[in-house]
């Protein structure tokens, strides 16, 4: 029996691929791929649609095995039925946006209470601050406590998959987060949102909150904030950051190529333009917007370690007939956050594709923003950190590191590189190991150049890269 309903869970769990090969397939044979980009969204709603009444069945079947007066409950097949009803609605739920739910955090030995406020916004995001209270009033350290600003990755999840490297930064620095939108919950009267236009959003944020910002860019964003700098620095703007920390970023993909990197080289932005595009069907605020949508990201993300996955459900799946709710329940949190996407431009996942993975236009010197030309030796004051995972199968070791041989005018006191050992991708920003040894490398070296009167050497010498085991 087990085994039965966890196969037929992982149909379930596969939907989101399936339809999508559905679709391709039949409009590939057809020969209309612009008929496909305006439906394929369309088929993702009708196949939830239908599913409708299967949950509103399922959901009964649950809250009738979960009464604590049904005896059927207790017995072997009644646990067993009553965890796969409860797979089947994980299977089949659509991921709301998650919550950072970070009420409280603690420095200098007090409980100090978190208020999430928005602080600056436009169409695309919302620049999320922390605001840390004690006894009812703004809390003043007693101490330095630098300011940061995360800038959460724009590539199909929210900025809450960052939960644990806010909370990690809470108790020692006043924290902000960048906070993107939903490409379909935007209207088309926003107009469009590029890569350009994530350079110009970072820029507009970093003047909010400076100076004496330090900024912190998880994968995706690397690029596009290094850019921001590399661009402030040259028109020697004052609020230009402290220092900047690029962890697991993209920043030359010519070293140490992953399968990611393979793939977009290979097909070319001609493919991607045909196969990863849709339109946002009615009524979500963003209709007939070109994305590349959640769903089909979300079909990526689990294709490239399905094995992994499915074993991780099926674990979850005995957790739940053994009544181990506690371990059953720290997967379904780390599920919760996975499987919550969002759409992007169609316009800004094209050009990154183009620019970082394609052309390699930033470490060639080639990137261009607004008719400028992004150029790296521009940056001479930012301290530069950055952080690699030993095991990154998303970026590889030594396309982060790029960045130190890439800004050579910055002196050589103000560059660190840590390569943590024995974690992937989602290691470097979250987990144990980033919480003992790569968030204490950071916050130390926010502080040692936080200070304007920081001691600046004029002497560049070669990178000595620090190594953590």
């Amino acid at each position: 029996m087990p085994r039965v309903l966890t196969t037929t869970n992982g149909v379930c769990a596969l939907q989101h691929i399936m339809i999508d090969i559905v679709a391709h397939a039949f409009f590939e044979e057809s020969g209309t791929n612009t008929m496909r980009q305006h439906m394929s969204y369309y088929m993702y709603e009708a196949a939830y649609a239908f599913m409708g009444p299967a949950r509103a069945i399922n959901d009964a079947m649950g809250i009738y095995l979960s009464s604590f007066m049904n005896p059927l409950g207790l017995t072997s097949a009644g646990r067993n039925i009553a965890a796969a009803s409860q797979m089947f609605e994980r299977a089949t739920r659509r991921y709301k946006k998650p919550e950072f739910s970070l009420p409280t955090t603690i420095a200098d030995g007090k409980t100090l209470n978190i208020t999430e406020e928005y602080v600056w916004e436009k169409p695309f995001c919302k620049l999320l601050h922390f605001k840390r209270e004690f006894n009812g009033k703004l809390y003043e350290p007693g101490s330095v406590q630098p300011k940061v600003m995360i800038c959460a990755p724009m590539s199909g999840h929210y900025a809450t998959l960052l939960r644990g490297t806010v909370e990690a930064f809470l108790p020692g620095h006043d924290v902000y987060i960048t906070d993107w939108a939903d490409a379909r919950d935007v209207s088309l009267s926003a107009g469009p949102f590029d890569l350009n236009d994530y350079i110009d959003y970072v820029i507009e944020m970093l003047q909010f909150i400076g100076p004496d910002v330090h900024v912190m860019a998880v994968c995706q964003p690397s690029v596009p904030v290094l850019a921001a700098i590399a661009l402030m620095e040259g028109k020697k703007d004052p609020k230009s950051p402290r220092s900047m920390v690029l962890m697991g970023g993209p920043i030359d993909t010519r070293e140490s190529p992953t399968a990611v990197n393979k793939l977009a080289e290979e097909r070319g932005i001609d493919w991607f333009k045909r196969n990863c595009l849709v339109q946002v069907p009615f009524p979500h605020a963003g209709v007939m917007r070109s994305v590349y949508p959640g769903f089909l990201q979300l079909s990526g993300f689990m294709a490239m370690n399905m094995d992994r996955h499915m074993t991780a459900h099926w674990d979850m799946f005995q957790h739940l007939v053994a009544g181990d709710e506690d371990s059953a329940e720290k997967k379904q949190d780390f599920y919760d956050e996975y499987l919550a996407v969002m759409d992007l431009t169609a316009e800004f996942y094209l050009q990154t594709v183009d620019e970082v993975f394609v052309k390699h236009s930033l470490p060639k010197g080639e990137m261009m923003h607004r008719g400028e030309r992004v150029d790296l030796l521009a940056i001479r004051n930012c301290a530069i950190m950055t952080v690699e995972g030993e095991n990154d199968d998303i970026s590889g070791v030594g396309q982060t590191k790029a960045t130190h041989h890439l800004c050579a005018n910055v002196p050589a006191d103000k560059h660190l590189h840590h390569m943590q050992k024995d974690v992937g991708h989602y290691g470097v920003f979250n987990g144990s190991r980033f919480r003992k040894e790569i968030a204490p490398a950071i916050s130390a070296f926010m502080h040692k150049h936080d200070s304007a009167d920081a001691k600046v050497s004029s002497r560049v010498v070669p990178l000595r890269a620090k190594v953590s085991r």
